[in-house]
Parts: structure tokens; sequence; C-alpha cells
């Protein structure tokens, strides 16, 4: 029994090593991380290692291209290109992370509940989900972001205000793939002796979703999660792009791009090196992504 009872135990860690280990044989995969790593730790700590700030303004300098003196050149103002992707590459990064577990989060939660419970509950559920699904996101991006901007700005500031909105409109329009994958594994599992095993012995419903039920189809959870932090990047970049997301001194990736399309012609590099990094960005995640698929797949080989 005692023997067992360990061999239940290091099943879960046995699993992950073995999705490590198929994850590992993927060069992409590990190319994505790789890159995601460096672009994280850069964005992370780069502001401190070049003390440049990122909002000086210097007429002298304006467009200037890249130098020793500055990397990836100056913008039309004069300010230091790489200082402002540094800081701006840690705004784009925490929007895409907290967009994805907002979206995560709605769509665990909304999947659970109309799988287990299943009936009307599932139902209205799920037809709200397919009234999402065929809203137009961008045309609704634009419109709510344009009608709620001044009061998210009058409730928690400038910059925060305008975080928040875009982290909850973009999260509460991303929910519904994942509302979906979770229904259809909750369905397939519900009616498994395991859990009628469980319900035997006097578990409640929050113990069989938490413990039983949600365990078995975190996979494709994680897999949607990191494609997620790719496409709330992308939105919010289109945000900025258009002129409703961050108020100018605020230099996202998205933001750089919609103040370098004038001078696209005259000075492309201010263009090129924010689009070089939501590019770069979205492409390992998109990476990560392909490689946790393979990795999680339980009919894949260890």
């Amino acid at each position: 029994m005692v023997a067992l009872s360990e061999q239940l135990v290091l099943q879960p860690s046995a699993l992950w090593r073995s999705a490590w280990r198929r994850f590992r044989r993927s060069w992409t995969a590990m190319l994505g991380l790789g890159l995601l790593s460096l672009l994280g730790l850069a964005v992370l700590v780069g502001p401190w290692v070049y003390p440049v700030s990122a909002t000086a303004i210097d007429f002298g300098r304006a467009a200037a291209p890249p130098s020793l003196a500055h990397l990836f050149g100056t913008n039309d103002l004069g300010q230091d290109q790489l200082a402002r992707v540094l800081v701006g590459g840690r705004i784009s990064l925490a929007v895409g992370v907290a967009a994805m577990a907002l979206s995560i989060g709605l769509g665990v939660g909304i999947g659970a509940i109309a799988g287990f419970y299943g009936g009307l509950l599932d139902t209205l559920l799920m037809r709200l989900t397919d009234l999402f699904l065929a809203l137009p996101q961008l045309p609704l991006l634009l419109l709510v972001v344009y009608l709620f901007r001044s009061a998210a700005r009058a409730i928690a500031g400038p910059e925060w205000g305008i975080f928040l909105l875009v982290v909850c409109v973009i999260g509460g329009l991303n929910w519904m793939s994942t509302a979906r994958l979770v229904r259809a594994g909750f369905l397939s599992l519900r009616n498994r002796d395991f859990i009628a095993a469980a319900r035997a012995m006097g578990a409640r419903p929050g113990h069989l979703i938490w413990h039983h039920l949600l365990p078995n189809v975190l996979s494709p959870v994680i897999v949607s999660a990191t494609l997620a932090i790719a496409t709330a990047i992308l939105t919010e970049s289109t945000l900025s792009f258009l002129g409703l997301g961050f108020p100018p001194d605020v230099p996202t990736w998205g933001r750089m791009l919609f103040d370098a399309y004038n001078r696209i012609e005259t000075a492309p590099h201010i263009a090129v090196f924010p689009g070089l990094m939501i590019f770069l960005t979205v492409l390992s995640i998109n990476y990560i992504g392909d490689g946790l698929q393979d990795a999680l797949d339980p009919r894949r080989e260890a």
C-alpha cells in the first residue's frame, strides 16, 4: 500500500518530466523559450542597465538614425528609442499577461460550470459564448475603448485607467475558446468511474471540479494561455496604433508605431524597432504554444 501511494504521488511529476523531454525535442519551441526569456529579461532589467531617459526631449537630435550614442536612434521628439522600447516592453507584456489571466479565468470558470452542471445552465452559458463569438471584435474594442476611456482615466488616472480598461476589454472578449475547451473536457470526464467513486465518497461539486476534473483538462488550458498572451499583445498594439490605447507619454510598442507612421519614409528606424519587438515576442510565444501542444499531448510517446 505504501509503494502504491508513493507511485500515485510521484505520477504527476513524472508526467511533467515526460512533457518537458518532449518539449525540449522541438528546436522551435526551445528557440521561442530562449527568445522570450531574453526579451523578458531585457525589458525587466534593461532600464537599469541602460539608464537613459525614455521621456527626455531633444529636438536637436530629432529622428536621428541609430548610432553609438543612441543604439536604436531617436524619434521625432529626440527621445531615445532603445529606452522607450525597453520601458514600453514592460507595459505591453504586462497587458498581455493580465489580459490572458482574465480571459483564462473567465473561460475556465464558464466552461467548468457549463460542463459540470449541464442542463439549462449549460445551454444558457453556451448561447452566451456563441453571442460573444458572433460579435465583431475589433469594431467592438474600438467602440468600448472610445466610449469609456475618459471615465477610466477619471477613476484610476491616465495610465492605470487605460491599462485596466484595455485589459478588461481584451480579456473580456477572448475567453470563448477556452470555455469551449474546458466544457468539452468536463463533459467527457464527468461520467467516468473515478468521478462516480469520488461522489460516492461524499466529494462536493467544488472538490470534484478543482481536484478531479480541472487537472485533467489543464493541458489545453496551458496552451490556450500562451497563445492568449500573443493575442492580447497584438490587440493592444492595434488599439494603440489606431490612437485609442495609452496616452502619448506612455511608450508602448503599439503607441510607438502610431507615433512613427508619419516618419516611415524619412526615418524608418522609428517604426522598425518597436515593430520588430512585437514580431519577435508574438513569434516566440507561438513557437512555445506549438511546443506545449505537442509536449502535453498524452498520445505522443515519452
